[in-house]
């Protein structure tokens, strides 16, 4: 075998590898690392030992991101204030079409799979959204597949109580209802803000200690509408500030520039037709690499 057809055989798979490991890490810069490492190892296996290329892969990248994983667990318990997924900026309809992707890689989900533990998150993933078989899954973690399906329901049960499925999302809904989100917070309209709003919406802020931002979660519509209405009126009165709307993580985003600099972003969720959290992201080390648009699929 050629290492051009390990080249190509890595490539055609390379959006749903980088997925999978996006997934159990939150982290698409991470997830780049674990998939470099990943094709060195696959440089050096007998390909004719390889019965299902997609398999092999696929607990490849989901023994490196576990591994990676584990070693960010002190870390993780260090990290200043609340921790999001670093942002994830989308090619053209890219999960639109895919009601279970899209969901897999919403903020909501992602922060929700971040309470499970490394195996349990590497099990969800593999099989509630990709489909992996057991005796794959089984590979994959090091554990016997009895052990699997116990991890799997018990991550099911656990994903499940924290965070109802959805139907298909109606995209043009989303984006009118995040239109007169922005109008209403631009022009300071405070009704128009609240009727937006879940009653129990919340901001979270993702800083890590590296930036300027509200420390703790703000929670209630009419704390959120003030924050919003504020930050718009902050706007307004600076001409160097400036947003600009996108899609990441499959939800509608806005970008908050100075000048040619990006500050930060956040992220709107809308659960029947309310506002129900914003996720902001202000760590500079999460906004390096966010506006590369990234292929997913699964």
């Amino acid at each position: 075998m050629t290492e051009s057809e390990h080249a190509e055989r890595f490539t055609r798979l390379r959006p749903l590898l980088f997925t999978i490991v996006y997934e159990i890490l939150g982290s698409a810069t991470e997830s780049d690392d674990v998939l470099q490492d990943a094709y060195l190892r696959w440089a050096e296996v007998d390909l004719a030992t390889v019965r299902d290329t997609k398999s092999y892969l696929g607990q490849l990248v989901t023994r490196e991101a576990l591994n990676t994983l584990r070693s960010r667990a002190r870390r993780r318990e260090e990290y200043v204030g609340p921790w999001l997924p670093e942002p994830l900026l989308l090619s053209a309809d890219d999960a639109s079409a895919d009601v279970v992707l899209a969901e897999s890689v919403s903020m909501a989900m992602l922060v929700v799979l971040e309470t499970l533990s490394p195996d349990e998150r590497a099990v969800f993933v593999l099989r509630e959204v990709f489909g992996f078989d057991y005796d794959d899954i089984a590979g994959a973690v090091g554990k016997s597949v009895a052990t699997v399906r116990q991890l799997a329901h018990r991550a099911r049960e656990h994903v499940h109580a924290r965070r109802r499925r959805f139907g298909p999302v109606d995209a043009d809904r989303v984006t009118d209802i995040t239109d007169r989100f922005l109008t209403a917070a631009n022009t300071g309209d405070m009704d128009g803000l609240l009727a937006l709003l879940a009653p129990d919406v919340v901001w979270t802020a993702d800083h890590g200690g590296r930036a300027t931002a509200i420390r703790r979660p703000v929670k209630g519509a009419r704390r959120v509408a003030a924050l919003m209405a504020q930050l718009f009126r902050v706007a307004r009165d600076t001409a160097e500030l400036r947003f600009e709307r996108a899609v990441y993580n499959s939800a509608p985003a806005v970008l908050i520039y100075t000048g040619d600099h990006l500050e930060g972003l956040f992220v709107v969720e809308v659960v029947d037709d309310t506002i129900t959290n914003l996720y902001a992201v202000r760590n500079p080390d999460k906004l390096a690499g966010v506006t590369v648009p990234r292929t997913i699929t699964r």
